[in-house]
């Protein structure tokens, strides 16, 4: 197969789905006045002897030419993938494109936990009443199923998992599967994590996720490289990007909202979730590398930031390890929650989405930083021109990935 340079990797389309609005308008605007849905959660299945702190989705708006026959058997992850990916489609024009040359891939694995949770409790006892489609419904391949009978996609789709990084690594397959020229346009999909009761007291218990310590005030809960952070705070959230070469975008007049200008995966070899100040400069330097850039060269860092004791130490030692104080930074896991599998991928729409204003948004409860010597965005958003932005996503099992974005 012929290969191609990927300086000219660019994108083209984004769809986004989050507890603080729908669509890129709606998310931008959250965004900047530094919005949030933080709350004891209420969506079924997810409380069981404690009251677990989260934002939560409030309701979906529907494109009408979604049938309500596909979303009737859809868990609640494959709901919020289609619509999702409908925002990202259109705003592409992927419509005007061979579907055998559009490719999908989903981040994220064991996404519909909660669905498949409530499903189980209600039939235990009678198993044999169970829907046929939960045959289908259990694999993380129905959402590929899904998305691809709607949307006519016949190229190829698979899903990639990498815990909180899975966002960013389908960003990443994506990248690969249009350099390698397999397809000529390849969407990334950072699916909701649709988590039940069982898999928050696992994280709480790991000492991931926060604990009672906000129970009375859940506003103030979420607090990446605040003093007082306590574990990150759940958010449901989806984001899907277009990937693309500049010159097939141009054939039909594509909007570009801006170029991967270099990426990297590295692995620490470590099944625990304790970050590596190793993997994490590995990551760092070998994206700027592949983008031809220096430390200096880059305006803004959205950082991983989830809140987590040990983690956001690590981050920012990397980030002033790698020569990089001097970027601006802010958390926008204190707006939408730590989303995990959808994480990668909504931030580096929300690195766009600021890249597309000239403005960064606030960060929520950054009251007394870890590190106050860093170049912080805090109670306001501000105006700022970024060129060159790095996007950070780091998941259990030693997953470290970065992106560069170029305006």
């Amino acid at each position: 197969m012929k290969s191609y340079d990927h300086q000219e990797l660019v994108i083209t389309g984004i769809g986004i789905t989050t507890a603080v609005g729908q669509g890129k308008e709606a998310v931008t605007n959250a965004l900047l006045e530094g919005c949030h849905a933080f709350r004891i959660m209420e969506r079924p299945g997810r409380q069981e002897a404690s009251a677990f702190i989260g934002a939560e989705i409030d309701g979906l708006i529907y494109p009408p030419d979604i049938s309500k026959k596909t979303l009737r058997t859809a868990s609640y992850a494959a709901e919020v993938a289609l619509v999702t990916l409908h925002e990202a489609w259109e705003d592409a024009q992927l419509q005007h494109v061979d579907p055998t040359r559009v490719g999908l891939i989903i981040g994220g694995s064991n996404v519909q936990q909660r669905d498949h949770t409530m499903l189980q409790d209600n039939y235990r006892g009678r198993t044999q009443f169970i829907r046929p489609t939960y045959g289908l419904s259990f694999m993380d391949s129905d959402l590929c199923g899904l998305c691809t009978e709607q949307f006519g996609i016949r190229g190829l789709a698979h899903t990639v998992g990498g815990a909180s990084a899975s966002g960013q690594l389908a960003i990443l397959s994506a990248i690969q599967a249009v350099l390698s020229g397999e397809v000529d346009v390849c969407i990334a999909i950072g699916s909701l994590m649709d988590l039940s009761y069982w898999e928050f007291h696992g994280l709480r218990a790991l000492g991931a996720m926060g604990t009672t310590k906000f129970a009375d005030n859940p506003t103030e809960a979420c607090r990446p490289f605040d003093r007082e952070h306590d574990g990150f705070i759940y958010g449901e959230c989806c984001g899907a990007l277009v990937i693309e070469r500049s010159s097939f975008a141009s054939q039909r007049h594509a909007s570009l909202y801006a170029g991967i200008a270099g990426w990297g995966m590295t692995m620490d070899a470590n099944r625990n979730p304790n970050p590596s100040l190793e993997g994490e400069c590995t990551v760092i330097r070998k994206a700027l590398n592949k983008a031809g850039l220096l430390p200096k060269d880059i305006d803004y860092i959205n950082p991983h930031g989830t809140g987590s004791l040990i983690g956001d130490e690590i981050e920012l030692e990397a980030i002033q390890t790698c020569n990089l104080s001097h970027a601006y930074m802010n958390t926008t896991k204190s707006i939408f929650g730590h989303g995990l599998t959808g994480a990668g991928a909504v931030e580096l729409i929300a690195t766009i989405l600021q890249m597309e204003t000239g403005m960064l948004h606030p960060s929520r409860n950054l009251i007394n930083p870890i590190v106050p010597g860093m170049n912080w965005v805090k109670e306001q958003a501000i105006a700022h021109p970024v060129h060159y932005a790095l996007s950070l996503s780091f998941g259990f099992g030693g997953i470290n990935t970065a992106i560069c974005l170029q305006r």
